[in-house]
Parts: C-alpha cells; sequence; structure tokens
C-alpha cells in the first residue's frame, strides 16, 4: 500500500468519525429536555420476573390486585408498598392475566387463553365462570360497574356486558372491529381501539351498532390511544410523537409534538394524573411528564436507570399511582408531600 492510499484511509476513517460526533452532538442538544423538579415514583419489589399487565384496588384503597403473565397474581394491603404472590389452581395451561377490575368487594380477571375469574370477597377467593368457545377473540379487558355487572373486551373489539355475575353477556356490537393493539374506555363508556397494525383506529359510542373507523393523520404508525381528562383525545404515534385532539371537536387534531425529539425509542402509554399533570411513558426507562396539559414537557431523570421498558401508567386516584414494566418491575406514586 502506497503512502497516498495510507492517507486517503485515514482521511476516509477521519471523515466518518467527525460525521458520527457531528451527529452526537446534534442528538445531545436535542435531547435537552428539563428535569422535574421532585421524582414521585419508586421502585417497589414484586418477587417476580413475570411481565406484569394491570393494576385494580377493591373500595379499600389499600387492598389491591396486580396481574401478570405466568398467571402472575400479586396481592398488596399497604396501598402497594409491598407485594405478595399468590398462586391458584388453574390446571397446566400457562395463562396471560390481561385485566383486573374491583367495584367494592366484587373483582374481575380476565386473560388468555381465554379465562374469565370472579370475586365477591376482595380476592380471598376466586370462581371460574365458563366463556363460550365462540367468544371472538380473547378476553382482553375488564370493568367492574357495579354489583353483579361487569364490561369485557376482547382481542379483537368485541364488547359485552353483564348484569348477573357473568352468567349471561349482552354483545354491545355487532361486528368485532379486528385484532387490535390497544383499546381505551372513557368514563362515560365510550371506546377507542387502534388497529393491530397501527394503520388506523376506530371509536365507538354507547348506542351504535357497530365501529366507526378513522384513518391516522399522519404517515406514522398509531402506538396507543385513550380519552383524557380534559375531554380530549391523546394519541402516541411511532418515534415519540404525542398529539391531542382539540376538546370542542374531537375530529380535530392539534398539531403533533416530539417531547423528546432525540429519542430513538417510542411511548407506550400516556395516563391523566389530573386534567393538567400528563405522564407519558415509553422504551428503556423513558418517562416524561407535563404540568399544562401538554404543552410543555419535563423528564423524570431519576428514572433512566431502572432497566425495564414502562409498558403501562395507572393511576387509581389522583394520589395513588403505578407504572408497570417488564420482568416485573413496579413503580408507586408517592405525592411530594410524602418525600422524606
Amino acid at each position: 500500500m502506497t503512502v497516498l492510499e495510507v492517507m486517503s484511509d485515514l482521511m476516509k476513517a477521519l471523515k466518518q468519525i467527525v460525521i458520527l460526533l457531528g451527529i452526537a452532538l446534534f442528538c445531545v442538544s436535542c435531547s435537552k429536555v428539563p428535569s422535574v423538579s421532585y421524582n414521585p415514583w419508586q421502585v417497589v419489589p414484586t418477587s417476580t420476573e413475570a411481565t406484569l399487565q394491570d393494576v385494580g384496588f377493591t373500595g379499600d384503597l389499600n387492598h389491591g390486585w396486580a396481574v401478570g403473565s405466568n398467571a402472575t397474581l400479586l396481592e398488596t394491603k399497604d396501598g402497594g408498598k409491598t407485594w405478595q404472590e399468590k398462586g391458584l389452581e388453574l390446571g397446566e395451561t400457562n395463562y396471560r392475566f390481561t385485566s383486573v377490575s374491583f367495584a367494592g368487594d366484587e373483582g374481575w380477571i380476565v386473560g388468555e387463553p381465554s379465562i374469565l375469574l370472579h370475586t365477591t370477597d376482595s380476592g380471598a377467593s376466586w370462581s371460574r365462570i365458563p366463556l363460550s368457545e365462540k367468544l371472538p377473540g380473547s378476553p382482553n379487558t375488564i370493568l367492574a360497574l357495579g354489583p353483579k355487572s361487569a364490561e369485557m373486551t376482547t382481542t379483537v373489539g368485541a364488547i359485552y356486558q353483564t348484569k348477573d355475575s357473568g352468567q349471561t353477556w349482552k354483545a354491545m356490537v355487532e361486528e368485532a372491529v379486528g385484532v387490535v393493539r390497544n383499546i381505551s374506555r372513557s368514563e362515560d363508556g365510550k371506546y377507542i381501539a387502534v388497529s393491530a397494525r397501527g394503520n388506523f383506529f376506530s371509536t365507538w359510542e354507547p348506542g351504535q351498532n357497530a365501529w366507526v373507523q378513522h384513518n391516522r393523520n399522519s404517515s406514522r404508525r398509531l402506538q396507543s390511544m385513550g380519552y383524557g381528562k380534559d375531554g380530549r383525545l391523546w394519541l402516541l404515534a411511532r418515534g415519540g410523537q404525542v398529539q391531542f385532539s382539540r376538546p370542542e371537536d374531537p375530529e380535530t387534531w392539534d398539531e403533533s409534538q416530539n417531547p423528546e425529539f432525540s429519542t430513538s425509542w417510542g411511548f407506550l402509554d400516556l395516563a391523566y394524573r389530573t386534567p393538567e399533570e400528563i405522564w407519558v411513558a415509553g422504551g428503556s426507562g423513558n418517562l416524561l411528564c407535563s404540568f399544562d396539559g401538554g404543552k410543555t414537557w419535563q423528564k423524570d431523570r431519576e428514572i433512566e436507570n431502572v432497566p425495564a421498558n414502562f409498558y403501562k401508567i395507572v393511576f387509581v386516584t389522583a394520589e395513588q399511582g403505578f407504572i408497570i414494566g417488564q420482568k416485573g418491575v413496579l413503580l408507586r406514586y408517592e405525592p411530594p408531600s410524602e418525600a422524606a
């Protein structure tokens, strides 16, 4: 190899280093999201590596349950500070519990393969309720509505209600919408569902016979959607994009935001603590918060070292919340007034 060839190779290598440094500096400059002044989230031990899916509390907000993969069932009696694993005799099938909900002492758990569990004594005992083999999809979410009453959705967007402790179910829509990525319910009974590929979403309101489909409003595929406490819809799209509808017109969307432009991972869930305080969680311990209804964002950097993706945020009340991560990771919300 001649001297000129050596010099040429060195120049190419140097050029690549400069480009990489430039990209790194660009990303650093774009990721300067302000930090929250106080981290309200604390990791709580769960003694399991199963991925949790949901958290629900009885009428006593100290007494709650968490459910997840491998038929995992955890109980807390101190508001979520500590959890103990409970076992159920369900045979050899490896169930994935996806949702848990209580109305007072009466509670429900659903999962897949198709399974429905019911309790009337705050979970001291659970009974299994048979489901029809013709059920479209597998049970996905469950919401306790009151004595003997619950509302259940399936993985293909079917919606059912029971008023007799699960002995009979009434279909709320004539046809399922298709395999869904996620499905969310408003406090007044409306639903919004994102298609499995994230290329469209569908809405349903009580009284309608079928789902209404809507095209997404950008080229980015949808990740998740839901209802806010301020009358708006929200959506998360691939690449860390957040967008809100207008309160007076849910069909009209404000401009999309990228709270952390340089992020290479997406956001997976969004939840309102109050009408103004919004939390967004995602991959690799990413957690952001807005205290002004989504206008500006701050990052919770003390949580970045938690080695987990954050899948779901649940606020039982404004003062009691949880973030569910992979492999048993569970974070508990502690209001600033509780800080030591």
